[in-house]
């Protein structure tokens, strides 16, 4: 994105740049941030040197280091030297610290998931677990991502030592265990496909009401945001969801984002439906008050995740395997900019987006006027969707690809929409 000279000034001022935390912060968000990938941060220095840049994120999440398997190997023998690379990164820069995770069926020793409990002696394995592991991390972490996956995508609970020993009893034990053992961090309950809300999302709303009846301590939900380009439901229909949760009185957050193309390399086409798709997901935690921020599962193709789990897919980040900024990146970076420098009043709604069969009762507000000149850069150049088409200073291209059109946000930044 290219920032007009003006608006760069005026973000200057205010200390912002046009980075991704930055914008976000400006935009209202607590931060965006980033996985890291504990080996490679000391392996690569271009990965390392983007991790470290605050302006960009302004939180870090462990990706695998301060899972079960890796922070309590054997009962009772401790170890956290690949939960603190990341969790040392972060405090060297300054970043906020987003923990990750406690109970979960997955990545769960074989002593856990294979032993003989009852509930007295498999509870008193899990406040262990809990009281040592955050006790190492106290008072570092923003959050911390309590119980993960606890129920199916149709909607059922999630087979695990933890159902069968205490069928959902072990969701309120789980939270007052880390209530107890880090009194100042948030706890959330985090899990996938909980955007399409259908049968998984209600079973969700259900585990945050369980823990509520308990007594039991949650502050939040995760939505992981592990999705496909062009299967990404709308922003509406996304900032619908997040508000199911707020209103049980918990925060909201996308904890693992990533938008994976199902066949790579992906078309040019395909690329502007994943910037498409990020920035309705972005921009759906800017629609909900609730909503306090957006972490993606790494932010380079190099090291995601996808290929090796979803064979043939892929590319699903915002940094391609060269770390150059991909269209996504564009694109999120144009709906923050476009939100913190153009904050709309109380009860407003979201900037305009294609969206398929969109919740009943979504409302809209007047916009500024649009601009539908035509004329365009030297050369005939026309800006995509969500990029910049005009301002004060601005010297770029004035025209937009069809169907877009050129809408002024402010007198410094107009946007294609």
């Amino acid at each position: 994105m290219h920032l007009p000279t003006v608006l760069s000034v005026v973000f200057a001022a205010a200390g912002v740049t046009a980075q991704l935390n930055d914008l976000a912060v400006a935009a209202g968000l607590k931060y965006f941030g980033t996985c890291g990938s504990e080996g490679n941060i000391n392996s690569d220095t271009t990965y390392r040197n983007i991790l470290n840049n605050k302006s960009e994120f302004g939180q870090l999440v462990p990706e695998n280091g301060q899972k079960w398997d890796a922070t309590e190997p054997s009962r009772g023998q401790f170890t956290y030297s690949s939960g603190d690379i990341v969790a040392g990164v972060a405090k060297q820069n300054g970043q906020l610290l987003r923990c990750h995770t406690l109970v979960w069926y997955s990545q769960l020793p074989s002593w856990v998931s294979g032993g003989s409990w009852n509930r007295s002696t498999l509870q008193s394995v899990i406040e262990t677990h809990i009281n040592n592991v955050m006790g190492h991390y106290k008072g570092q972490c923003y959050a911390w991502d309590v119980v993960n996956e606890a129920v199916n995508d149709d909607g059922t609970w999630r087979p695990s030592v933890f159902l069968s020993t205490f069928n959902t009893d072990y969701f309120a034990i789980s939270f007052r265990a880390a209530k107890a053992a880090d009194p100042n961090t948030k706890l959330y309950y985090n899990d996938y496909n909980l955007e399409y809300n259908q049968a998984k999302t209600d079973r969700a709303v259900e585990l945050v009401k369980i823990v509520q009846a308990a007594g039991a301590p949650i502050d939040g939900v995760g939505f992981q945001g592990h999705l496909i380009v062009g299967s990404t439901p709308s922003r509406s229909a996304l900032a619908t969801t997040l508000k199911r949760f707020t209103a049980l009185g918990v925060e909201v957050a996308y904890t693992e984002l990533d938008i994976r193309h199902s066949s790579v390399p992906a078309s040019s086409s395909a690329l502007v439906t994943q910037g498409n798709d990020f920035a309705n997901v972005v921009g759906s935690c800017l629609d909900v008050a609730g909503c306090v921020g957006v972490t993606i599962w790494g932010f380079t193709d190099k090291y995601s995740w996808i290929p090796q789990t979803f064979p043939g897919q892929g590319d699903a980040l915002l940094y391609n395997s060269n770390f150059g900024k991909k269209p996504a990146w564009t694109s999120v970076s144009s709906v923050l900019a476009a939100k913190a420098t153009n904050p709309p009043p109380a009860q407003t709604t979201t900037l305009a987006t294609i969206t398929t069969a969109p919740p009943a009762q979504t409302t809209t507000t007047s916009r500024p006027a649009v601009s539908t000149t035509s004329a365009a850069a030297p050369g005939g150049a026309q800006q995509t969707r969500w990029g910049q088409c005009g301002g004060i200073g601005w010297s770029g291209p004035t025209a937009c690809q069809s169907p877009w059109t050129c809408q002024v946000l402010n007198p410094y930044y107009s946007q294609c929409l």
